[in-house]
């Protein structure tokens, strides 16, 4: 199934429920659990053939222990984890790395969204990319207030089921 919209999503509260992080003495990720319904969705948008790539800010071996135990690692394409970077999230490089690495230009802009949980971070990073910004209002942990004229999010969804018809319906846009 060719899809046209391009994903690029966030880790922790976006997928993964920081609130059940277990760390090692290192301060590395040893295994947490799903948002609910997270996993799912997750499955779901890979096997429906859209392209994903992971943009979080934290540690590889961390998000490597994560989604080798959960199984769903196989679901991105790509991942851009800010550890190797050397910058997070909104710094552009985050994002231009993603490009690079799924073989995207300026023009695939229109195309790509960016999921997450932190309007201060992934929302205000996407808008000034020029990428869509969907923000995941699940977490109580971060910002819920707009403090920034780009921290305003193009949408918002309240659980991860609620990204299904929204994908659903912006990939069908861009037919």
């Amino acid at each position: 199934m060719n899809k046209r919209l391009i994903i690029f999503t966030d880790s922790g509260d976006t997928i993964i429920d920081e609130g059940t992080q277990v760390f090692d003495d290192r301060g590395i990720v040893q295994r947490a659990d799903f948002i609910p319904g997270a996993g799912e969705v997750l499955k779901q948008l890979h096997d429906e053939g859209f392209p994903i790539a992971l943009v979080a800010d934290g540690e590889w071996e961390s998000f490597q222990n994560v989604y080798r135990l959960n199984g769903l690692g196989y679901c991105f394409d790509q991942w851009i984890v800010s550890e190797v970077v050397g910058k997070q999230k909104p710094e552009p490089i985050m994002f231009e790395t993603a490009f690079q690495k799924m073989g995207l230009t300026d023009a695939d802009k229109p195309r790509i969204v960016m999921i997450g949980n932190n309007l201060k971070k992934d929302i205000a990073g996407a808008n000034r990319m020029g990428l869509t910004s969907i923000w995941l209002d699940w977490s109580p942990r971060y910002f819920h207030t707009v403090e920034a004229p780009d921290w305003q999010p193009d949408y918002t969804v309240h659980t991860p089921q609620e990204l299904i018809p929204l994908l659903h319906r912006l990939n069908d846009a861009l037919a």
